[in-house]
């Protein structure tokens, strides 16, 4: 029997603290909400954690591993997972050559659009037929 009880969890990495609290904040009643400062970070946080979150929100720009370079070695192990870039700065052509290779599922611009990102994650709840 699966417990319906229980929230799905998701991940937002960013090297900025404020960002992460508001990730949180916005989000943490319908899920669990991981966070981490940088992508050594939300690795471990993967492999302590990695079959239960269902998607992936990191910052494209963060010191000594961006984005893009943290999901490439996490999807590598988790690739049942949906990863997506949030990001104060305009899609370039390395996120848009993420996008087209299925690195990435999308790519947002902060400040984020809530009811966008919930659609993501419900999206991959149904995909994965993960129950909350």
């Amino acid at each position: 029997m699966v417990d319906t009880s229980k929230k799905i969890s998701i991940l937002c990495v960013d090297d900025e603290e404020p960002n992460l609290f508001l990730f949180k904040v916005i989000f943490e009643k319908k899920y669990e909400v991981l966070t981490a400062s940088c992508g050594a970070e939300g690795l471990e946080i993967l492999r302590n954690s990695g079959n239960e979150v269902v998607a992936v929100f990191s910052d494209m720009r963060m010191p000594n591993m961006s984005g893009l370079e943290f999901i490439k070695i996490a999807k590598e192990e988790y690739a049942h997972i949906g990863y997506f870039i949030l990001s104060g700065y305009n899609s370039n052509a390395e996120i848009e050559q993420a996008v087209r290779q299925k690195l990435i599922r999308r790519f947002f611009t902060k400040p984020f659009n809530t009811e966008e990102i919930e659609n993501c994650i419900e999206d991959l709840r149904n995909e994965n037929k993960v129950s909350m």
